[in-house]
């Protein structure tokens, strides 16, 4: 009987024990693992956003030599921010406000199978100030291609583009930089398309990171640098304040691929209006 009694006592301790809260040890939080993980965001940017500053640069592309361009001049604090194979239908209009709120005109080179289906974001793209480069019509590898097929994909892609915002493409990226030097030459001669590749590459296809993806973009930034990015990943655009934001800090201004290209070598930086 006794045995009995105890036991009871002990099992209704054992209950009131494990219903209490330990209050001398906060529970532990989940680790936190973002690294491929794309559904991943950015922590907000604290304050006000920096603002570009207000800039009258010439974007007249008969002053850029050369055929191959993978940066401008190192004589200004310049850089151009470029975006790929959009336009996305949710990513690419979050983008642009965080260009707009940030004054910061970019250059985005759009798959022409993306501008038919978004004829609307391209319009927008254009509305508000931001340069459009062609990007073939299915951004399949030019080098794997005829001369005439790649003739039928840039001029899809144009006509997609002039018909989606009356603006004629002026510069051409070839699919995954994939693009032979004779290529090169006979594009430019038939199109006046400069090739535009880059000089900064956050490899934000391969790392679904945002953290990862600003840190490289603001570490590798420099004079004249082009930077490569695509508005078809949600982490890039959560990479994009931060970037932005941080490079102007430093010291740079953000300007079209056009706008950087048409700066000669020593030249002084242009006036500008914060």
């Amino acid at each position: 009987m006794l045995r009995k009694i105890s036991l009871i006592l002990c099992t209704a301790l054992l209950a009131v024990s494990c219903g209490s809260k330990d209050v001398s040890s906060p529970p532990v939080e989940a680790e936190v693992k973002s690294s491929a993980n794309s559904n991943y965001s950015a922590p907000r940017v604290k304050g006000p956003p920096e603002r570009n500053p207000d800039i009258n640069l010439s974007s007249d592309l008969s002053a850029a030599s050369g055929v191959t361009h993978t940066r401008g001049s190192s004589a200004t604090p310049y850089v151009a921010l470029t975006f790929d194979d959009g336009p996305h239908p949710s990513l690419t209009p979050r983008l642009l406000d965080i260009l707009r709120d940030r004054n910061v005109k970019a250059t985005f080179y759009v798959v022409g199978t993306n501008v038919d289906a978004y004829p609307q974001i391209v319009r927008r793209i254009v509305a508000e100030g931001h340069e459009i480069g062609n990007h073939s019509w299915k951004h399949n590898n030019f080098t794997k291609m005829s001369a005439d097929q790649c003739r039928d994909s840039l001029n899809k892609c144009r006509d997609s583009i002039v018909k989606a915002c009356g603006v004629q493409p002026r510069t051409f990226r070839p699919p995954y930089g994939a693009l032979r030097q004779d290529q090169r030459q006979w594009i430019f001669n038939e199109y006046g398309y400069p090739t535009i590749l880059w000089s900064v590459d956050p490899l934000d296809w391969k790392y679904r990171n945002a953290y990862r993806v600003e840190n490289e973009l603001v570490n590798k930034a420099h004079n004249g640098a082009i930077l490569l990015a695509h508005d078809i990943h949600k982490t890039t655009v959560d990479a994009v304040p931060g970037t932005i934001d941080r490079l102007i800090r430093k010291g740079h201004t953000f300007v079209t691929v056009s706008q950087l290209l048409a700066q000669p070598s020593g030249v002084a930086q242009a006036a500008v209006t914060p």
